[in-house]
Order: C-alpha cells, then sequence, then structure tokens
C-alpha cells in the first residue's frame, strides 16, 4: 500500500521515486513506536527517580512521534491529493526530514538511557536548584515518616527567550540562528 502511495505522489508532484526516500524514513521512524511503558512499570519502588527520568524521556520520544505522525500521515494526505505538483512541496520535505530525525534523537536518547540503566540519574546526589527543575518523589511508611525523597535535575530554560520558526513553528532557543528542526533561518 505505502509503494503504491509513493508511485501516486511521485506522478502527482512530478518527483522521482528516488527523491521521495525521506518519507520512507519516515513512515520507518514511526514503526520503531516501541511500547516502553512496560518498562517503566517494573522499575522498583525505590527507584523512584530513574522512574521519573524515565517517564520525561518516554515523554519526549512520544512528543516527537506525535509531531512527525501528524506531518507523514496527515499533512502528506494534502500532497497525495492534490491535483497538481504543489509549491511548499519542498518545504513539506524539509519539515519531515526535519521531524524524522529530532524524533529519532529522542528515541535513541531513550534506549541509550534504558541501555544504561537510567545511570545518568543519580538518586543519592544533592540537586542544584538554580538552573534546573527540581523532580522529587518520596514515599511514606504505615508510621508516616518520610523514608526519603530522589531528586532529579531537569534543566529548563526561559521560554519566553525561544523564537518560534516561521516555516515549521517549532520552538528553538533564543541562541539558534536556524531552526534546528527544519534548518530554516531565523
Amino acid at each position: 500500500m505505502f509503494l503504491l502511495q509513493l508511485e501516486k505522489l511521485s506522478e502527482v508532484q512530478s518527483q522521482p521515486e528516488s527523491q521521495l526516500k525521506f518519507i520512507i524514513e519516515a513512515w520507518q521512524q514511526e514503526g520503531t513506536e516501541m511500547d516502553l511503558c512496560i518498562y517503566g512499570y517494573y522499575l522498583p519502588e525505590n527507584e523512584q527517580t530513574k522512574k521519573q527520568f524515565f517517564e520525561y524521556l518516554q515523554g519526549e520520544a512520544e512528543a516527537g512521534l506525535g509531531g512527525l505522525h501528524q506531518c507523514a500521515e496527515k499533512e502528506f494526505l494534502n500532497y497525495l491529493n492534490s491535483d497538481g505538483p504543489s509549491k511548499d512541496f519542498n518545504d513539506f520535505r524539509t519539515k519531515l526530514a526535519g521531524l524524522t530525525s529530532v524524533t529519532r534523537n529522542y528515541f535513541e536518547n531513550l534506549v541509550r538511557a534504558l541501555e544504561n540503566g537510567l545511570s545518568d540519574v543519580d538518586s543519592q546526589a544533592a540537586c542544584s536548584k538554580t538552573s534546573s527543575k527540581n523532580i522529587a518523589g518520596s514515599s511514606k511508611d504505615k508510621g508516616g515518616r518520610g523514608k526519603g525523597s530522589s531528586k532529579i535535575d531537569i534543566p529548563i530554560r526561559n521560554a519566553a527567550d525561544d523564537w518560534a520558526c516561521d516555516q515549521c513553528a517549532y520552538l528553538n532557543v533564543r541562541s539558534a540562528t536556524a531552526c534546528n528542526m527544519c534548518h530554516h533561518g531565523r
């Protein structure tokens, strides 16, 4: 079915099929959606910080996948069903390739963290609170006393300093001169 859609897209957009590899790569990346929820379920109760870190990384990966799905499936149909070549097809190519790359990086980071046993988290470390968001988890025993808390630093930045790309609406850090998603200039 996908090959038939690529053939039709090639015809409608006057693009050789060899130039549509970016769509295949996007579809393949969508197919790598792993059901990693089970891993978080099996993290031991005393590993709350690792669980929070895992959930954070998983959320990032799923958010990237959502944007990729929107572009690879829904926006794709606009180009597939158009009456002829679209002027902005190359912009679509750039956006989809960028989303594919970003999503791949999110999943690679998640898999790498899992392979390392989420060792980037030091549940005993005291964390600096100056430039990061502190996520703490604690549990209480039957007597009501805290067993302790685990902390993890997740860097945050001032969103007011960020800028949205005119091309793809990706939110970039202030220092970026080109969009980190589609590489469109600021």
